[in-house]
């Protein structure tokens, strides 16, 4: 079972440091503005929510990412989602059996690495499009690694589909964190201060 709060409250940090005139601005998620990516995390929060809850709640649908679509109060909101997203993962049966999340039924402990990789990458979109500091801790970053590392395997090409974009070739000697964006399709040399 992993704490995805740590993690929680590191993206709920650089979402209320967002400034107004940082929402047009592009990501590094491919055709994604600041409003967009803010948009999806808002909702992958509550489908991730709902699938630890295996709550009839959940839709059949991925979270939008529509920059139309951002709450007014986003600021509150989204770190409101985010603690409750983080909460619901505290529950052992979170993690027990199968859920649905984004349109898809998968085993409920997949879910929840599938919800902190969410987290942790989209997190880093944020920082990096903002300049705002973000530094998952450790357990987030191993099991984001592993995540990543599974899918990079020959033969997961389609799965890694809408998921992560083409590998970035990491030094195998590079930190965790770095890895897993490299897994994950992200060049670990944009950093938060970079831009």
């Amino acid at each position: 079972m992993l704490d995805l709060a740590p993690t929680a409250r590191a993206v709920a940090d650089v979402v209320t440091g967002v400034r107004d005139d940082q929402l047009h601005d592009p990501t590094p998620c491919d055709g994604m503005t600041v409003a967009a990516l803010l948009d999806h995390v808002h909702g992958l929060a509550w489908a991730f929510r709902v699938a630890a809850q295996k709550s009839p709640e959940a839709t059949g649908t991925a979270p939008s990412a529509d920059a139309a679509h951002l709450v007014a109060d986003w600021r509150t909101a989204i770190p409101a989602r985010l603690t409750a997203l983080a909460q619901a993962w505290r529950e052992p049966a979170a993690w027990e059996g199968f859920t649905a999340a984004g349109g898809l039924d998968l085993p409920a402990d997949v879910a929840g690495v599938i919800a902190l990789d969410e987290l942790v990458l989209h997190g880093w979109d944020l920082a990096v499009a903002t300049g705002r500091p973000f530094s998952p801790d450790d357990d987030a970053v191993a099991a984001v690694l592993e995540f990543t590392t599974a899918m990079s395997a020959p033969g997961q090409e389609a799965s890694r589909e809408g998921l992560f974009g083409p590998v970035v070739p990491v030094p195998a000697d590079a930190p965790p964190f770095h890895r897993a964006l490299g897994n994950s399709g992200r060049d670990p040399r944009r950093s938060p201060d970079a831009g």
